[in-house]
């Protein structure tokens, strides 16, 4: 019989608000430029494998299976840090990106998707009595 690796730390699994699939987004970061390079789903054992190897694992929702980052394509994420956040739906985990975090090839997934049309928005100055 196989050993059973423990599951995700009850305390970490009771803060997260999972979607009907039981899956929470992950946002991945260059920890050190501050980089956003990707979202990918994480699990419970998706996250539990990700805090406790040091290394980043999704659940693929096409292929129904766990995948680690790096594994076929030699461009790893190797963990620095992972929080969640205030309302517990969704985890931003910072990482040392090597290679391509997108599967295009490109250096994120939102290079390779493009920027959209958005109007840039001005912060209002603060009238004469605040400043």
């Amino acid at each position: 019989m196989p050993e059973t690796q423990p599951s995700l730390d009850p305390s970490v699994a009771a803060r997260l608000k999972r979607d009907e699939h039981g899956l929470v987004a992950a946002i991945v970061q260059q920890h050190d430029t501050r980089e956003v390079l990707m979202l990918g789903w994480m699990d419970d054992e998706a996250l539990h494998r990700t805090l406790t190897t040091g290394r980043v694992t999704f659940w693929s929702r096409s292929r129904q299976s766990y995948w680690r980052k790096g594994d076929t394509s030699g461009h790893g994420q190797y963990v620095k840090g992972v929080s969640i956040d205030c309302d517990g739906d969704a985890l931003l985990v910072e990482v040392d990106q090597v290679g391509a975090a997108c599967h295009t090839g490109a250096r994120t997934c939102f290079e390779a998707g493009g920027a959209l049309p958005a109007v840039a928005g001005e912060r209002p100055t603060a009238p004469e009595s605040v400043r």
